[in-house]
């Protein structure tokens, strides 16, 4: 494994150890247990399906369907259990976010350095 490889390694684990992290896997854990979004997934995946064969064949969806598939988005947006997910994940990726601008700044600052790594 090379330097840069078990660096991105220990930088995985810090991640993982991060409370931005740890608060999104207990949110993904809790929805495990939520039926309503359960099932309302089921619902999304089905109406998905339907949208998808109408598109391959070469149709429009038909505006029942549309509706039902915005009915069914609305309610999933609503739900407290995905509100509660989408925040979590929207924290963990600032956590990303950052973490990503600081690699960037250190290969703009290695870039410019004449001393070679091994």
């Amino acid at each position: 494994m090379t330097r840069v490889t078990e660096m991105a390694k220990d930088l995985g684990k810090a991640l993982a150890q991060t409370e931005e992290y740890q608060a999104f896997k207990r949110t993904v854990s809790g929805t495990a247990d939520d039926r309503e979004l359960a099932e309302l997934r089921t619902e999304l995946e089905g109406l998905e399906g339907q949208i998808e064969a109408a598109l391959r064949g070469g149709n429009e969806p038909t505006e029942e369907l549309k509706d039902g598939y915005e009915a069914a988005v609305g309610r999933l947006q609503a739900s407290s259990t995905y509100q509660r997910l989408v925040s979590a994940q929207a924290n963990f990726d600032k956590v990303l976010f950052k973490v990503n601008q600081t690699i960037q700044e250190g290969i703009s600052e290695g870039a410019e350095s004449r001393i070679i790594m091994p």
